[in-house]
């Protein structure tokens, strides 16, 4: 077999060892990005979760603070007369 020749295998398997593990390593990457995705889309839902815990919650204290207020109001007019 002449050197040429051999090189040339060599550089073909090389070659193909390299391919080999360029696509394993996007494999590995692809389920990474999956996983960073999907971990992202929890954090945004439980954002939103929150989000709307907040609100109802803002809502229940105004609609008691507006109670409050009537209330004071009532005993001030009461008061008044």
């Amino acid at each position: 077999m002449n050197p040429a020749a051999f090189d040339a295998t060599v550089r073909a398997e090389q070659t193909a060892e390299l391919q080999i593990q360029n696509r394993t390593l996007e494999m590995h990457l692809m389920q990474e990005n999956l996983a960073r995705a999907h971990m992202q889309e929890r954090l945004q839902e439980a954002e939103h979760e929150r989000m709307g815990v907040r609100l109802a919650r803002a809502d229940r204290l105004r609609r008691r603070a507006e109670r409050a207020s009537m209330r004071a109001r009532k005993a001030l007019v009461l008061a008044m007369m």
